[in-house]
């Protein structure tokens, strides 16, 4: 296991997850430029990381975020803000690559405008069932530029999103839900133990076969499925050459778990 961290974010690896937590506990961990930054950077890492398989975000406190420190990134935006040389794009609309692996989300408390936007281009949600979500942008003369317009119609349906996108009202964890935001809604004291469950069993399979499904899956999203279909074959052509395969048929024939390298 190895641990660090900065101002801001806290970075873990537990075997092959990379634990990142946001660390701003004082102010509800809501993103000013330094947290911002951090955020992006440890997503960098992690994607350059060749050990790691799968990142578990969550936060330090009582809160994952109250959103945007507006006070302090206001300027930064409107000046065109752009993701740190080295970093990775979290919400895949600030120009930045993305990382290639999967991520898992934990979230508990408040979770904001901008907290809700990572959900949504993360891919599983879990949070506590004292969550509170919250899409204000418009209560505050600005509009969900981290990607709700994008991406909550295509999960909560075109009215859900509306409903909550141009009122700015707070729902609960349970709403969550019902609009696809999260996956499973647990108690406080089992939402780390069983996002690192879920983490384990990912990083457990094999990576290349991970990555190919999550690269697919995605491509269908952003280019339509005709788009997508068109590299299915030579994507299992490849990946039954590896030796990431080879481990798998062996370990079914004799009946264990699967040895994978990532090969």
């Amino acid at each position: 296991m190895t641990q660090s961290s900065s101002a801001r974010v806290s970075r873990e690896k537990r075997g092959h997850i990379m634990l990142i937590g946001l660390d701003r506990v004082a102010k509800r961990n809501a993103f000013d430029l330094d947290l911002l930054n951090e955020f992006c950077l440890a997503y960098g890492e992690f994607e350059r990381d060749s050990d790691a398989r799968v990142a578990l975000v969550f936060a330090h406190g009582e809160h994952f975020t109250a959103g945007l420190d507006l006070a302090n990134v206001a300027a930064s935006f409107a000046a065109g803000w752009k993701i740190p040389e080295g970093g990775c794009d979290p919400w895949g609309v600030f120009g930045g690559p993305r990382v290639s692996k999967p991520v898992v989300v934990a979230a508990q408390g408040y979770c904001f405008t901008i907290g809700i936007e990572l959900m949504l281009a993360s891919d599983i949600n879990l949070c506590a069932s004292n969550t509170r979500f919250a899409q204000m942008e418009v209560q505050r003369g600005i509009f969900p530029f981290g990607g709700a317009t994008l991406r909550m119609h295509q999960t909560a349906g075109w009215g859900n999103a509306m409903r909550w996108l141009l009122t700015g009202d707070e729902f609960d964890a349970h709403e969550a839900y019902r609009l696809g935001l999260v996956q499973e809604v647990v108690a406080s004291e089992e939402l780390m133990p069983k996002a690192l469950w879920l983490a384990e069993r990912i990083a457990a399979q094999a990576p290349l076969g991970v990555q190919a499904t999550l690269a697919s899956a995605r491509q269908t999203v952003s280019e339509g499925a005709i788009a997508a279909a068109s590299g299915l074959h030579g994507t299992v052509t490849r990946l039954m050459a590896s030796e990431d395969a080879q481990e798998g048929v062996r370990a079914m024939l004799e009946r264990r778990p699967g040895d994978f390298k990532g090969r």
